[in-house]
């Protein structure tokens, strides 16, 4: 798995069996990140190797996600996002690789009273029954990775969605990290 691919991951980057979410903008650069957000955390993925995913601050309300495989930690790609809050959730951007489509995605983010980061992706069914119904507006994207949908509404109309509690099962969860504590 190439290091691009393990961020992808890190950050939800929505790569279901290809299946993926994408949008036209990406969350405008405005807002700080929640405390608690930055800093190293670690996982497990679905193949069950050992991944740690370092998040800094690169700029005024800019960051970056760094993520690896612990078996190879010298295989990293920085990835840059921007973070927004809507009514109660929390939400992360990122640029997709062209052969993805080169749009953005969105995902959903958490932070627990277990010092877990929770990170959420759009189901893409969903999105697509939400386009089927008028509610958003986008077409079909297809990339070297399999089928998605490109949504090209308006951002106001995007998060008038996700932050509605009716649609609140458009979110499943990706991964859960925990705060990676350093040995001394």
């Amino acid at each position: 798995m190439k290091a691009w691919r393990a961020v992808v991951l890190a950050v939800s980057l929505l790569l279901l069996s290809g299946c993926l979410v994408s949008f036209k903008a990406p969350l405008p650069d405005s807002e700080a990140a929640p405390a608690g957000l930055l800093g190293d955390w670690t996982s497990t993925n679905a193949w069950g190797e050992p991944l740690n995913l370092e998040l800094t601050q690169v700029g005024k309300h800019r960051y970056q996600a760094i993520s690896y495989f612990r078996a190879r930690p010298h295989e990293r790609e920085a990835i840059p996002l921007t973070v927004s809050r809507h009514g109660s959730r929390w939400y992360v951007s990122a640029k997709v690789p062209a052969r993805f489509g080169g749009h953005y995605l969105i995902a959903g983010f958490e932070l627990t009273d277990k010092q877990e980061l929770v990170v959420y992706n759009l189901d893409l069914e969903q999105i697509n029954q939400a386009i089927g119904q008028k509610i958003l507006s986008g077409q079909p994207n297809q990339s070297e990775e399999g089928d998605g949908v490109l949504v090209d509404s308006d951002m106001n109309k995007v998060f008038g969605y996700l932050d509605d509690p009716a649609n609140s099962d458009v979110f499943s969860e990706a991964v859960r990290y925990q705060r990676l504590v350093k040995s001394q």
